[in-house]
């Protein structure tokens, strides 16, 4: 078995504890955060070092290891689709029809609405 899931939820969970230790002030919540941060790109690296190797060299990507293969990427971008959809359908519920705890304007009372037509349009243009 891989060593790889285990060691990289090992980099996922000092990230994380070191961004809050960090963003806390507390000793040492920086040294972890880097350390979990490094942890996360060495296992990507040796990992699909591992499945390069596995699949050219070693041959062993069968048609069921490639068809396992095709329905991670298929379910990772219907679960990226799905978060976007749940995103843009929560911002336009709060815009639409503002509750109360806000209020009842969008946006918020204290929030300065950028122009839409400025940066917004160009990141979208880029992407």
């Amino acid at each position: 078995p891989s060593p790889w899931p285990f060691v990289a939820a090992l980099g996922g969970l000092s990230s994380t504890f070191g961004g809050v230790l960090y963003m806390h002030n507390y000793g040492g919540g920086g040294q972890l955060l880097c350390l979990g941060l490094v942890t996360i790109l060495y296992v990507m690296f040796t990992w699909w070092r591992d499945v390069i190797r596995e699949a050219s060299f070693e041959g062993q990507h069968t048609a069921a290891v490639q068809q396992g293969l095709r329905m991670g990427m298929i379910l990772f971008i219907v679960s990226e689709v799905m978060f976007f959809f749940a995103f843009f359908w929560a911002f336009f519920t709060s815009s639409l029809s503002p509750v109360f705890n806000i209020g009842g304007v969008w946006p918020p009372a204290g929030i300065e609405a950028i122009s839409p037509w400025g940066l917004p349009l160009l990141n979208t243009i880029i992407l």
